[in-house]
């Protein structure tokens, strides 16, 4: 009897550990991708080592990398160098490629656009910084947008990078005291100029990958705060939801940064097969302790105002994309699922 029972218990102690290793093989992730925004070079840095821990395939800089706001290139130069020397940062970078955009931090002046007169010489400082050849043709463009296609054996990603500084006309500021920015209401200005645009044109007529993330700087759905955002150009964020839909952009991603706060918002677009998320994460170093609460109509869950840094999670088999906002030791603080459809 004694011997019966030992086999019984060892016998449910196999089928328990059968189906553990099913639940860890249907949880794999294919395609990982984690990214932050808002770093101060001389602050303590603590996620690039739970960073690495996530194992992603790629990470990617949202913007204000450093905090240099200097017409002062040798200045600049000088904090990114303080950046690089980071020991934690500096292991990521042996082990997982580096994307990454600018905001106006590391451009060089606060809430600075196409008026900065020492942007030319800032690109080349940060393209230094992304560890890019001088023999590279983005040592020739204006602007710093690029896009890379990561080939997995399952499918793909392409991950576009847009530069939300370099021809971004004038903001309108505002009268009400509440507010920083009023947006243009007659198609003036633009963010991204004539000559990105068309570029982003093409970058989404001949995409033929199975997810699209779009990396920009500032919010591309949060509008009403009244600080930076696409917002304060409105023409420009229906410009970009028609090309989703008339150039058929399959599973369009958007990471933002910038604003010190982490949180989610989604809205629905006529014609496209799933809602366009946009997953704001800000900052690494700091965040915007005294955040009382802000209105944006398409957030959903709550806003994260402590530091965190993003992770987006692709499963190429249910086309699930998890997408969390994690904290130190890698907690998660929030986080959104969601199944795009695969045609």
């Amino acid at each position: 009897m004694k011997n019966i029972k030992i086999l019984f218990l060892l016998s449910i102690v196999i089928i328990q550990s059968v189906f553990t290793q099913t639940d860890k093989t249907t949880s794999i992730d294919d395609f990982v991708i984690a990214f932050g925004s808002c770093n101060m070079q001389d602050s303590p840095q603590p996620f690039w080592k739970d960073i690495i821990n996530q194992k992603p395939n790629i990470f990617v800089w949202g913007g204000d990398n450093i905090y240099a706001d200097s017409g002062d290139m040798a200045k600049v130069e000088e904090e990114y160098t303080i950046q690089n020397n980071n020991p934690d940062y500096r292991k990521l970078k042996e082990l997982i490629p580096i994307m990454g955009t600018w905001d106006d931090h590391d451009y060089g002046i606060n809430d600075a656009g196409a008026e900065w007169e020492m942007k030319k010489k800032s690109q080349q400082l940060f393209l230094n910084f992304m560890g890019i050849s001088q023999n590279d043709p983005a040592r020739m463009q204006e602007g710093i947008y690029t896009s890379k296609v990561f080939e997995i054996e399952k499918g793909s990603i392409k991950v576009i990078i847009l530069d939300t500084r370099y021809f971004r006309s004038p903001l309108k500021k505002s009268d009400d005291e509440n507010r920083r920015y009023d947006p243009y209401m007659n198609n003036e200005g633009t963010i991204l100029g004539d000559q990105q645009w068309k570029w982003l044109e093409n970058e989404l007529a001949s995409n033929y990958s199975d997810f699209v993330v779009i990396v920009s700087s500032i919010q591309f759905l949060s509008s009403e705060h009244g600080f930076e955002t696409w917002g304060n150009f409105p023409h420009e964020v229906e410009r970009l939801k028609r090309l989703l839909v008339t150039k058929g952009v399959r599973n369009a991603i958007i990471l933002s940064g910038d604003r010190h706060i982490s949180e989610f918002s989604i809205t629905k677009i006529k014609k496209l097969k799933y809602p366009l998320i946009d997953f704001t994460s800000s900052g690494l170093t700091h965040a915007y302790s005294n955040f009382k609460g802000e209105s944006n109509r398409f957030r959903i869950g709550r806003v994260v105002a402590t530091p965190s840094y993003g992770v987006l999670k692709f499963n190429l088999d249910t086309y699930d994309v998890t997408m969390q906002m994690r904290g130190k030791n890698g907690v998660i603080l929030q986080e959104y699922k969601k199944r795009y459809p695969k045609n």
